[in-house]
Order: C-alpha cells, then sequence, then structure tokens
C-alpha cells in the first residue's frame, strides 16, 4: 500500500475541472493506499499575508471535499497549521536549503514576476514548506500537476540531502503520481484553456442553478459550422468535452451529429448542458451547505484529523531530531 500526500488550496470553491479532475481519483485512492489530504492554510500566506477570511475560506474548502466525497474514516484530512511538526521540520528543512537553489524554482520566479511588491521569505523558500509536508509523513507518492513538478523534485532533493548529510536512509524520496489518461481535462468556458479560478472560467460545485444557467449561457463559440462534417472548433470542443462527463451519450451525440450536419443551434446546446450540469451539481452542492452548516460535524472530522496526522508527523520529528543530535539532559 502507497503512502500519499496531497496538498488542498485553503482559498477558492471546488469547480467542475477540480471534481471530475483530480478529485474523482482522490476518492478511488483513498480506499486503496493511506491517505492525508491536507488543507494548505500557511501556504496561502505566501501570497495572501493578511487573508480577509482565513478560518471561512477553510471551512469552506473541507465542506466542499467532504460533500464531494472524501472519507475522513478512510483518509486523513487535515489543516496544515493544525500539526505544528509541520513548522519544525519546515525549519530544520531551511537550515540545509539554499538560496541560490530557491531562486531559481520556477514558481518563484513566476511570483515575483506578477507581484514584485511581495516577495516575502515564506514564498522563496514554499518548496521547503512543501517538502515538510510531504516527508512529514514519508509519503511514496504524490499527486502533481505540471505547475508543481518542480517543487516535489525539490521535495526528493531535500529528502535525499537529508539523509546523505546524516547517513541515514530515513526519507523516501516521493515519486510523482499524475493519474495517466485517467486525469479528465475539464476546460472553461471562456474558449481556450482549463477551468480554473484565476482564469475566471469556471463552473462551481457551490454555485446555484441561476447561476450555472447564466454562466454556460455566456459560453465562447464560434458562428457555426459552414460545410457539412467541419472540423470542430476549440471553443465548441470545450462544450462537447463539459458535456461528455454531464449529459447521457446520446444527447452528446445528438449535438455532434448536429454540429456535422450544420443544424447546430448553440442556444439549445447551451440550454441543454447548463440543465444536465445543474443536475449534476445540486446533489453535490446540497451536502456543501448541510455540511458547512454543521460545526459539530466539521469539528469532529478536523479533531479526527489532526489526531491522525500529528501522530504520524510526531513519530518523525522524534526520530529526525534524534538523528540530527538534540538530546534532553
Amino acid at each position: 500500500m502507497e503512502r500519499v500526500v496531497s496538498g488542498i488550496r485553503s482559498t477558492g470553491n471546488l469547480h467542475l475541472g477540480n471534481y471530475f479532475g483530480a478529485l474523482k481519483n482522490f476518492i478511488k485512492m483513498q480506499d486503496e493506499n493511506e491517505c492525508f489530504f491536507f488543507i494548505a492554510d500557511y501556504h496561502s500566506l505566501t501570497t495572501h499575508p493578511t487573508p480577509e477570511n482565513l478560518h471561512g475560506n477553510v471551512r469552506q474548502v473541507l465542506a466542499e471535499y467532504l460533500a464531494a466525497g472524501i472519507d475522513p474514516e478512510k483518509a486523513t484530512i487535515y489543516v496544515q497549521s493544525d500539526v505544528p511538526e509541520v513548522a519544525e521540520l519546515y525549519l530544520l528543512l531551511n537550515m540545509n536549503a539554499y538560496v541560490g537553489e530557491l531562486e531559481r524554482t520556477t514558481s518563484f520566479k513566476d511570483k515575483v514576476r506578477k507581484n514584485p511588491n511581495n516577495v516575502n521569505a515564506g514564498l522563496l523558500t514554499y518548496p521547503v514548506l512543501m517538502a515538510a509536508d510531504i516527508i512529514m509523513h514519508n509519503a511514496t507518492k504524490v499527486p502533481v500537476g505540471k505547475d508543481q513538478e518542480q517543487n516535489l523534485e525539490m521535495a526528493r532533493k531535500f529528502a535525499r540531502r537529508f539523509n546523505n548529510m546524516y547517513n541515514v536512509e530515513y526519507f523516501n524520496e516521493p515519486e510523482p503520481f499524475n493519474f495517466g489518461e485517467s486525469l479528465i481535462k475539464i476546460p472553461g468556458l471562456d474558449g481556450s484553456g482549463k477551468m480554473g479560478k484565476s482564469e475566471g472560467n469556471g463552473i462551481y460545485l457551490i454555485d446555484d442553478p441561476k447561476v450555472l444557467r447564466k454562466k454556460v449561457m455566456k459560453a465562447v463559440t464560434d458562428s457555426g459550422p459552414t460545410e457539412p462534417n467541419s472540423p470542430v472548433t476549440e471553443s465548441v470542443q470545450n462544450l462537447f468535452t463539459i458535456m461528455d462527463v454531464v449529459s447521457t451519450p446520446d444527447t452528446l451525440q445528438y449535438f455532434k451529429d448536429k454540429y456535422a450536419s450544420c443544424e447546430i443551434r448553440y442556444g439549445d446546446l447551451k440550454k441543454q448542458l447548463a440543465e444536465d450540469i445543474i443536475k449534476v451539481t445540486t446533489p453535490i452542492r446540497e451536502r456543501i451547505l448541510d455540511i458547512a452548516a454543521d460545526t459539530e460535524y466539521l469539528r469532529k472530522v478536523v479533531k479526527l484529523g489532526e489526531d491522525k496526522a500529528r501522530e504520524s508527523a510526531a513519530k518523525t520529528i522524534k526520530e529526525v531530531r534524534e538523528i540530527i543530535g538534540f538530546k534532553p539532559f
């Protein structure tokens, strides 16, 4: 059984891309692996050092992941800041992380370019904190997207460096887990690219039917096919891709046939797509609202996750301290 660790952003709502992409795989993974899912509230401070509602954001994200299928009885789901051992391992790893290698990371250079007035030490050492999150539980696998592959390689480097410096074989060097061809990529509504919060093209699980219909009806299309069996343009293919995961196969085929015969009416396509999205998201949205309102349940979930995560983390910190040479008098 693999030990898997993955972070969850503490800002932003779950959208269809999250749900049909990585999250569906997370739900499968928790049945087959020992999984640790953490809400990365420390990480959020690197770019939002004075959050308006940090606790509210964490609460909402927790409710959404639970409603979508993460099971706290199968996986360990916890809030990063509830586990102080993370901060201690972060500090210890920082002692052996070098400024030059951190300055060369792509994510750091991108953030500096986008926000030159907020180049803080936490931003520079973001890969070290990520490494602490991962190797704290001695993970063997880490689900990563393209934008985090370099940071995972840094985590492998810090684990390897610790082992070499202290002449031990203590930390695993976690392997990336990218789900292969099983990872579905859901496009946005703007005609190109993936669905995401920063792109402003997302369909969120918490959106009510009125909001969903409005978003879908504004989706980018084209001027329509001019010849039978014309190649499908990217913007229309994006809508077909979304329809492929929320609609019945015959519904999708109907609109593909209409496109091929130059008879497609985009208004009809969008109306059907909106209703099919609503059919999928409404049960999840209702669960999100119920869970978010149940403070006692959320408290129990967070406490269970904290206890399980700290049991693993405390063992690691105790052994790391002994390896380094910290000893009681």
